[in-house]
This record gives C-alpha cells, sequence and structure tokens, in this order.
C-alpha cells in the first residue's frame, strides 16, 4: 500500500515537478573579440551550477523562483542577468579584467592572442578604469599606464608621449598612431584630432608602446587602439546621465541602444561644458556617436561608426614661473594676450568609418576598412589666425592565413593601409579676435602608406617566434598659392620608402608566467605642421627620425598577484625637437640622435574576489616608470647638450590605487599620481618641481527592479591640492612654461538607465 500510494503521488505531482523547472540554454563570449569562452560557471542564485562546454556554449535546469544567473571565469568581469527567461537562447559576453593577465585577449600586432602569448610592451585601460575619474577626458586614467604620459595644456589640448615622444610636440598629438575600431583616427599628415572623441565614446583602450611599424606603418612612438562603446548583447535599453564640478563643469549624455544575437546599434550623445579654472580657458563640446554591428552570416561582420563633433575650447596660453606662482589662474597677458587676442580652437568635424571581417574558412579572414572624415578648424592665436579645411580618405586590409609548416603551427598576415588628405589653409593677421589681412593660402596634399607582412610560428616548448616587416612611405605638395611679399609656388617632399622590421620571441615558463624579447626599427616622417609652420614658414631641410628598439619583458601570475615587467633600449637617430620663436611659433629641426633606456612595471593584487559576500571585491594596484633619457650628439650653436637629459621627461612617475566594491553596488575608488622634477629646456636649466596628486570616487550602482538602473556618484580630484603644471611648453620663449591645472575640484552625478 505505501509503494503504491507513493507511485501514485509520485505521478500525480509529476507534471507540477515539471512545470516548476525551466531549462535555461545560451553561450558565453569574450566582450572584446566575440571569441567563445569554454569554462565560465553559470550559477543560479538557487545553487543550480553548470559550466560552458569549448564552444561556449551552457545548459542549465534551474526552479521556477530563481531570479538571477550569475556567470564568472577568471579574467573577466563576473556579469549577472536577471529573470524571467523569455525562451530564448542568451548571449552572454564577458568584459576582460585588465588586472588578469592570463585571459586578456590582445588585437595588437593582428593575432587576437592572449596577453601571455603576446611579445610586445602593451597596457590595457578597460571601461571601470576610465570610469575611476569624472570623465571629461582620459587624460587621469590614461597617466596610469606605466611608460605613456598624457598632458592637457588647456582642458581638450591633449599631448600624447609615449616613452619621450613628446619632444616634437609642442601641441597636439604626434607620432603616436591612433586607431578608433581598427580605423585610421591619425590623419595622413600626422597629426590626431583626440579631442574631436568624448570620454564616454570609449569602451577600451590598448597601448602599444615603442615602434610598432610593422604593423600600423610609420612611427617611432607608439600605437593607441580605440574599441567604441557598444550594445549591450540580447538588451535594448535606454540610458541617461548627468555630471557637475568645479569652475562650471557640467557634462550631460544620453544613448539608446539595441542588442540581439546578429546586431547592435548605439546612438550615444554628449554634451560637456567647462568655464575654466584659468582665465580663456573654456570649453564647448558636443559629440554624437553611432557605433553599429551586424553578423548576416557565420562568415561575415560588419561595423560601422559616425562619430560628428564640434568643439571650441579657449587657450590661456603659457606662464613665467613669476606669474605661475603670483596666480596660476591667469591667462598670458600683454599686447597679444591670450584674453585680448581671443586665443581659442574652434574644431568641427565628421568621421565615418565601415569594416567588415570575413572568413573564408577557419584557416583565412579578412579585415578590410575604409573611412572618410571632414574637417574644418579656426583657430585665433595670439599673433596671427588660421583657417583650415581638411578632407581625407583612406583604407585598411590584411589577411590572416594559418596553416601548418611540418608541425609547425603558422600564421601569416599580410596587408596595407593608405591615407590621402587635402588640406586648404590660411592664415590672417588676428584682429582682436577677428581675422584681418591674409598672409598666407596654402594648398597641402598628404599621402601615406605602407604594406605588411607578419609570420608567427608556434615552436616546440612553448616559444612563439614572431618576424614582421613593413615598407612606409609618406608624400607631401605644399601649393602656395598666396604670400605677402613673394610670389607663388610649389613644394614637394617625397620621404623615400623605408623598410622597417621587427622580431620577437616568447617563452611559455609556466601555464602563468611568460617571458619576452624584441628587436623593431622604427620610421617617422615629419608631420605637414612641422613642415609649414603656423607662420607660414616652410621647414624644407626637416628630415624623418629613424629608431631602433630592443626590449626584454616578463608578466604573468601568481594567485592573487598579476604583474608586467618590461626593461628596453631605444636609440633614436635625427630627433625632432621643437622650440618657440619671439612670436611664440614653434619651430622644429633636427638635432642627432638620444639615447632613452627604460624600465615599466605594473601589478594588480586581489585581496578579495567573492561575489555572494557583501564586500566583494577589493583590489589594489599600482604602475612605475623609470626613465634614463638623454641627448646624444647634439651641438646647439656653440653649445654642446649631449648628455643633457631629455625634455619633457620625468625620470621617475608612479601611480597606485585601490577599487572596492560591494554586492548592494557600493563602491570606492582610490588613485594617487607621483611625477618627478623634469627638464622643460633643452639646456636643463629650468625644471617643473615634483608633484603627488589624489584622487578619489564613490558611489552607488544598482538595479532598481528589472527594468531601471542607477548611479549616484561623488568624487575630488587634486586632493592633495598640489600647485603643478600638467602640461609644459618645453623650450618656451620668454620663459613661459608653465600651464598649471586646477587645484582641488569636486563633482558629482547621477547616471539612469531603462531596460525596455
Amino acid at each position: 500500500m505505501k509503494l503504491r500510494f507513493l507511485i501514485y503521488t509520485f505521478f500525480l505531482l509529476f507534471p507540477q515537478l515539471l512545470m516548476a523547472q525551466q531549462v535555461i540554454k545560451g553561450s558565453v563570449q569574450d566582450a572584446t573579440s566575440g571569441i567563445a569562452l569554454e569554462g565560465a560557471t553559470v550559477t543560479a542564485n538557487t545553487g543550480e551550477q553548470t559550466t560552458s562546454t569549448a564552444n561556449g556554449q551552457f545548459s542549465l535546469s534551474v526552479s521556477e523562483n530563481t531570479q538571477q544567473l550569475i556567470f564568472s571565469l577568471i579574467g573577466y568581469n563576473t556579469q549577472r542577468i536577471n529573470l524571467p527567461y523569455s525562451g530564448a537562447e542568451l548571449l552572454i559576453s564577458l568584459q576582460p579584467d585588465a588586472a588578469k593577465l592570463q585571459e586578456v585577449v590582445i588585437t595588437g600586432y593582428e593575432s587576437n592572442r592572449p596577453l601571455l602569448e603576446t611579445a610586445g610592451a602593451i597596457s590595457i585601460l578597460d571601461r571601470a578604469s576610465i570610469e575611476r575619474f569624472d570623465e571629461s577626458s582620459v587624460v587621469r586614467a590614461v597617466n596610469t599606464v606605466p611608460g605613456i604620459r598624457m598632458e592637457e595644456r588647456a582642458p581638450a589640448s591633449y599631448r600624447i608621449s609615449i616613452r619621450g615622444s613628446s619632444l616634437r610636440s609642442p601641441y597636439g598629438i604626434r607620432n603616436v598612431k591612433v586607431y578608433y575600431n581598427g580605423i585610421p583616427f591619425t590623419e595622413a599628415n600626422g597629426t590626431t584630432a583626440l579631442n574631436l572623441i568624448d570620454a564616454a565614446n570609449i569602451g577600451s583602450i590598448e597601448i602599444l608602446k615603442g615602434p610598432t611599424a610593422s604593423i600600423y606603418g610609420a612611427g617611432t612612438g607608439g600605437t593607441i587602439l580605440l574599441e567604441p562603446r557598444k550594445a549591450a548583447p540580447h538588451e535594448t535599453s535606454l540610458q541617461t546621465g548627468a555630471t557637475t564640478g568645479s569652475y562650471g563643469f557640467r557634462k550631460y549624455t544620453a544613448a539608446a541602444s539595441i542588442g540581439s544575437e546578429n546586431s547592435s546599434i548605439l546612438v550615444q550623445y554628449t554634451k560637456q561644458k567647462y568655464d575654466g579654472y584659468r582665465e580663456q580657458s573654456a570649453v564647448d563640446r558636443d559629440v554624437l556617436l553611432i557605433s553599429s554591428e551586424f553578423r548576416p552570416s557565420d562568415k561575415r561582420t560588419i561595423s560601422a561608426n559616425i562619430i560628428y563633433s564640434d568643439l571650441y575650447y579657449e587657450l590661456p596660453g603659457g606662464l613665467t614661473e613669476e606669474q605661475y606662482r603670483d596666480n596660476p589662474r591667469q591667462a598670458r597677458g600683454g599686447q597679444f594676450g591670450s584674453v585680448v587676442q581671443n586665443a581659442s580652437i574652434d574644431l568641427e568635424g565628421i568621421n565615418v568609418g565601415l569594416k567588415q571581417e570575413y572568413r573564408f574558412n577557419e584557416n583565412l579572414h579578412n579585415i578590410t576598412a575604409i573611412y572618410g572624415l571632414h574637417k574644418f578648424k579656426d583657430n585665433p592665436f595670439n599673433t596671427d589666425y588660421e583657417r583650415n579645411t581638411n578632407q581625407e580618405i583612406g583604407a585598411r586590409s590584411s589577411f590572416a592565413y594559418n596553416t601548418t609548416l611540418g608541425s609547425i603551427n603558422t600564421t601569416l598576415t599580410l596587408g596595407g593601409e593608405y591615407q590621402r588628405g587635402f588640406e586648404v589653409a590660411r592664415t590672417y593677421d588676428n584682429n582682436g579676435g577677428t581675422f584681418g589681412e591674409l598672409r598666407t593660402d596654402d594648398e597641402v596634399l598628404a599621402k601615406t602608406g605602407f604594406l605588411f607582412a607578419q609570420t608567427e610560428f608556434e615552436l616546440p616548448a612553448g616559444i612563439i617566434a614572431t618576424a614582421a616587416l613593413s615598407l612606409n612611405d609618406t608624400k607631401y605638395e605644399i601649393t602656395r598659392l598666396h604670400q605677402i611679399g613673394s610670389g607663388t609656388y610649389k613644394y614637394n617632399r617625397d620621404f623615400e620608402a623605408v623598410l622597417s622590421p621587427r622580431v620577437a620571441l616568447l617563452k611559455r615558463l609556466t601555464d602563468k608566467i611568460s617571458a619576452h624579447a624584441s628587436v623593431s626599427s622604427g620610421f617617422s616622417p615629419p608631420t605637414e605642421e612641422e613642415i609649414l609652420t603656423s607662420n607660414g614658414t616652410l621647414n624644407e631641410d626637416l628630415e624623418a627620425e629613424k629608431g631602433t628598439n630592443y626590449e626584454a619583458g616578463i608578466r604573468g601570475f601568481a594567485g592573487k598577484l598579476s604583474f608586467d615587467v618590461v626593461g628596453f633600449y631605444f636609440r633614436l637617430n635625427e630627433t625632432i625637437v621643437s622650440r618657440q620663436d619671439e612670436s611664440s611659433v614653434a619651430v622644429f629641426r633636427n638635432v642627432g640622435s638620444t639615447s632613452q633606456k627604460g624600465l615599466e612595471f605594473n601589478a594588480t593584487y586581489t585581496l578579495l574576489e567573492q561575489p555572494e559576500q557583501q564586500l566583494n571585491s577589493v583590489k589594489v594596484w599600482s604602475s612605475y616608470t623609470d626613465s634614463h633619457f638623454r641627448f646624444k650628439n647634439y651641438q646647439k650653436d656653440e653649445e654642446d647638450l649631449s648628455g643633457n637629459k631629455l625634455t619633457g621627461v620625468a625620470p621617475h612617475v608612479a601611480a597606485a590605487g585601490l577599487d572596492v566594491a560591494t554586492k548592494a553596488g557600493l563602491y570606492f575608488n582610490l588613485t594617487s599620481n607621483y611625477v618627478n622634477e623634469l627638464p622643460l629646456n633643452d639646456e636643463n636649466t629650468v625644471f617643473a618641481e615634483s608633484y603627488f596628486i589624489l584622487g578619489a570616487r564613490a558611489g552607488v550602482k544598482r538595479d532598481l527592479g528589472r527594468s531601471f538602473g542607477l548611479e549616484i556618484f561623488g568624487g575630488v580630484d587634486n586632493l592633495t591640492d598640489q600647485k603643478y603644471s600638467l602640461g609644459n611648453d618645453l623650450n618656451a620663449f620668454g620663459g613661459r612654461f608653465y600651464q598649471p591645472a586646477p587645484d582641488r575640484n569636486y563633482y558629482g552625478g547621477i547616471n539612469l538607465s531603462y531596460k525596455l
């Protein structure tokens, strides 16, 4: 009787048991590369658990009262999704955690290998690193990376130095190539208008240090790869946010995103205004980003980006040491003062890019990108007035083929890149902020391109060997249509094609540690602004820089510690440096060679990583850069400057921080930055003082029900209230070296999201 009763009860309750269970299926992939992730743990809040298979797929039976699934994998940020389950298969994209090196996939060098299998000095900034700060720019986030220094001479006036490459950059970004979603953002004339992008447009940053000409063409400084923000898979949402802070800082964002299994579209608008810490330092910037990706088939992925920017920012000008100490908030004064002349830049531009990745089969794939841009600049300066219009087109394509040579797995990559830019550049007298009589009228045609080849061999004993080569060519054609006191003429400059090789070896010492070494050659022709200076003078004798870089490093992880150490020696010939003349116009010259020896170190230690605990994440991180950079064979008139320290480079730079997060959504970030004193002129007679600054941000980020998300935050920058100059003018005429940074300042804001 008891047995019959139990059987009867079982069949009576069986339909109810079926109704009480549901099976959730889906797949897990890397959010950056789209590569399927094996071994990801899928955990329900009710206790059920499974792991993803080799192709990233999972299937999990859960009870009807399950409210949340948690996806976790070493090397990736934990992700949670709320139920109920619609029945469609889930596509979960996990964001790599840059602090854990073993799983981070590197897109640079076009090999898509984990960082532990990539021979080269590489640093990664994820979205969380950018969000440690107020997002007025990426300056403070970038300055947490060893070996790279980003400066802000005035708000929205950026300069980037990778291993001392700012010698030739009195303003703007030169000798560093920038790509956005794999599409060139650096123009054919060698300059990069990074201020046309808002920090909110960037999903992650990958920085390749030293000559990378084998893959990215001419350059001795390095390459920066920016990944755009994208819509989250299987999510349709609206987001809006507002931030306000000291000295009239306001920032507003609004975005709409649609993500499905095979497509994603993000439309984002940002508005930023800043009254300025100094006189004549206001900013007004509007940026519209449209970022999309479509997968019409398993073989084809198409992405498109449109960036429209309207930027106005003022230029306060450099101060002497006496002015800097007396009143750092003042602008440059005098007859040609910044306020009197309305020194400023009005920049409007649109950049359109289209990229396709096509997989012919499992061994052969191609990535092809085309782009175009249009830009207009209106620039009243202290001593003249520039009005420029620039149009450009370009393309990049590469083929990667995987094969086997005997028993050795081999990847062969072939490709090329071409850019053509046409600029109409005019200079006028500046009559109190309005343009007067025409001084010069020029047409500048810039053409640059390169072909490259790279082969990777997976040798026995865990060794990966890389050999790469590129052939680079750059041409300028300058037509002078008008110049006061002289006739018209044409000037053509062809920097002869140069071969740039790279050889690298990597050895997996263990499954957690690898060592690498490389030798690479770089070639960097002058930019158009270095040949045709702002006062209309042609610099016909300027030669291209050429350098060779030797480096070796070790990276890995041991338990909760991850680390990356690189030592390098870089020898640069025909070094280009800049000096200001009495009218504050930058002039450029080759000065022999430099010897640059350095050590770069960064580490992260995870004190706590327990998603289910109330205090679920505590991490500390640090970075350090040692730079022993010297001029060699530098003769300036009658003075021998050989052996002097490299201008604008601090011998020691360090950064450190603490990141804390709780299950309730509370978080706290503390960051610090130390910069040693640095020389401001080639003679090493004037130095900027060392400084130490602190910054902090705290907030709460959590879901309100199943649809709404809320973040409230506040922060402080320069907590130590240091007086320092973040963007010094090197070799400045009249001792106007200093561009003071703000004192202690505060910000706060709110972000809202709604999932449809």
